[in-house]
């Protein structure tokens, strides 16, 4: 399909906007210049029936977290949400939009989680945060109001990479248990050798702010190899929690989402994979902006409620 109008619209007004390329910038400028680009206005800001700022323990100091409640009494199914950004920009704020929608839609509590961010904190700190949160919600369901046996991980993009790999580490360690990965254009392998990559070179996300995401991120070379980092490259995928794979046509991470959907599939995971067509990266977070964005958390809404009422 052609790139989506609405995509094509607002491609446009960003490229109008005469500003340095993320790639040029250090991380902290970045994450000043990236700080309000997904944030929807207050008069169309979805009302939830309780916010809460918290911080919990982690292995290298406090953890933040958002916890979003929606109306009623409980004990809800909780989703643990990892906001995307590369790893490097991005936090509670930037995706404070959609975890009220999908608290209401999925009538879950959402705890966002503010991991740490590199280049400060290389890989594997964001791994370790979030899976030291994962924990945490589920050995303090009772405190939350949530049915630790109806959690799920999800998030977007690197969110969606940390989701993946949080969903692998339960696994193998025994718990906690997760009832769905929700993973939303996620980076799952580390070359950026898929066709998508080589094709959609410059649609939002570039092949230049990629390589940035990617250097900041990692130690060295090696890492590349590591599971944690690619979880495609997991030795195994049977046993893993069902999952909704969401992609954009026009996305680089088009194919390594889908790939990996499929690896589940043959491992016997129960999966979905939903392709947007004429979409670009982070058109959930865009939803404001695109039709096609409101649609699929509403997917995402759909597939949370399913996978809770297992």
């Amino acid at each position: 399909m052609p790139l989506d109008q609405q995509a094509k619209t607002l491609l446009d007004q960003i490229a109008s906007v005469d500003g340095p390329k993320l790639h040029t910038l250090s991380a902290p400028d970045a994450r000043r210049v990236t700080g309000s680009m997904f944030q929807v206005p207050a008069d169309k800001i979805e009302k939830v029936f309780k916010i809460e700022n918290r911080k919990i323990p982690g292995p290298a100091g406090s953890i933040p977290i958002r916890v979003y409640t929606p109306e009623g009494p409980g004990p809800f199914p909780v989703l643990v949400f990892f906001h995307g950004g590369g790893w490097v920009i991005c936090d509670l704020d930037s995706h404070d939009a959609p975890c009220r929608l999908l608290t209401n839609k999925a009538g879950c509590v959402t705890v966002s989680v503010e991991y740490r961010l590199a280049p400060e904190h290389k890989f594997p700190a964001g791994v370790e945060d979030c899976f030291a949160a994962t924990k945490w919600v589920a050995e303090n369901a009772k405190e939350l109001n949530v049915d630790a046996n109806r959690l799920a991980v999800g998030g977007d993009s690197a969110g969606g990479n940390l989701s993946a790999v949080i969903s692998q580490l339960a696994r193998d360690a025994g718990g906690p248990k997760i009832a769905l990965q929700l993973l939303i254009y996620p980076a799952t392998e580390a070359e950026l050798d898929t066709q998508s990559h080589k094709t959609f070179t410059d649609y939002f996300l570039t092949r230049d702010d990629i390589l940035w995401f990617w250097a900041h991120y990692l130690r060295g070379p090696a890492d590349r190899k590591d599971p944690r980092v690619a979880p495609a490259l997991a030795k195994s995928f049977k046993g893993l929690p069902p999952a909704l794979v969401i992609t954009a046509e026009f996305d680089p991470l088009r194919d390594e989402g889908e790939t990996y959907g499929e690896k589940l599939r043959a491992a016997g995971v129960p999966v979905t994979i939903s392709r947007y067509e004429g979409m670009i990266h982070g058109f959930v977070s865009m939803y404001d902006a695109l039709d096609k964005g409101k649609q699929a958390i509403e997917e995402s809404a759909a597939a949370l409620r399913k996978a809770f009422s297992r």
